[in-house]
């Protein structure tokens, strides 16, 4: 049997699917998907199994112009990720076309693409008549030479199972490099620290979640087959302190239990989940809350 194996980057503007379609393309939630932007920061990867071809999945943070240190960091492991690949993806949204984000990331592309297969994924092609499609993907090959291109649907699930089968057959011939029941190479406590970090940043809609981080610090098996796992959120001010907790601590309640929720479905058994919050004002210049998000300190320079 002739086994292959390799990297797909997915790359793109915030929000533009890549979280909802990497989970779509594994058949778990692995990365975490809301309607905020800049939410992924690690590079998570989600492995995917079709026929005898493995497809490992790195999602990226998106790509945008970076502000501050996190930013930057968060960028530099969005071009790092798909320098390091098999396979790129650059995932467009239909309805918002050729943005100058879209712009940016082309002319990125003519540096990290070279040798590289790149296709091209239009995705939420239910929000735009088929014209406008057509004529969209004309535009971006006139720009770029994609391989192939696709239009998909990642929410709904259309035309991702032709793009996993393309890809498949596109990866280079190797021996598996995950263990076949595996779905994702991120260590659990990172897993459960950005399933809490998705629910407080859909529970807050203020600026407050690009100011947080959540940390895993301990995890503890116990003998009745549960899991115990202690969580700090590491927050800026003194002030998002009291956002957090909420009025008699009930935002913070609802976000542990949604958070205890997910998790215990995730790992199929009951979790003890207990979460601290502490002000730390310097965290996003601290080398060390940047290694638990997997970025390098020195990308934010």
């Amino acid at each position: 049997m002739t086994t292959r194996a390799g990297f797909i980057a997915l790359i793109g503007e915030p929000n533009a699917g890549k979280s909802t379609l990497l989970n779509r393309m594994v058949g778990a939630k692995v990365s975490i998907v809301t309607h905020k932007v800049q939410t992924t920061r690690a590079r998570i990867r989600g492995v995917a199994m079709e026929g005898d071809s493995q497809l490992v999945f790195v999602d990226t943070p998106g790509l945008f112009r970076p502000r501050r240190r996190l930013d930057r960091a968060m960028v530099a492991a969005a071009w790092g990720g798909a320098s390091d690949a098999d396979i790129v993806v650059l995932l467009i949204e239909a309805h918002r076309g050729i943005t100058e984000g879209v712009e940016t990331i082309l002319d990125g592309l003519q540096d990290i693409g070279q040798g590289r297969t790149v296709a091209l994924a239009i995705n939420k092609i239910d929000r735009v008549k088929s014209e406008a499609l057509l004529r969209l993907a004309k535009d971006l090959n006139d720009r770029y030479p994609f391989a192939e291109t696709f239009m998909i649907s990642a929410e709904k699930g259309y035309g991702v199972d032709d793009m996993r089968k393309w890809l498949a057959a596109r990866l280079p011939e190797s021996p598996w490099l995950y263990p076949e029941d595996q779905i994702a190479d991120l260590p659990m406590r990172m897993i459960a620290a950005e399933m809490t970090r998705e629910k407080l940043t859909l529970r807050l809609h203020q600026e407050l979640p690009y100011q947080l981080t959540v940390e895993t610090e301990n995890w503890e098996e116990r003998k009745d087959g549960t899991a115990r796992i202690d969580q700090v959120i590491y927050v800026a001010r003194d002030g998002h302190k009291g956002i957090l907790l909420g009025h008699k601590g009930e935002t913070i309640k609802a976000v542990s239990q949604a958070a205890r929720a997910e998790l215990e479905d995730f790992l199929g058994r009951k979790v003890h989940l207990f979460l601290q919050v502490k002000v730390r004002p310097n965290w996003l210049d601290e080398a060390e809350r940047y290694t638990e998000m997997g970025l390098d300190f020195s990308d934010g320079n």
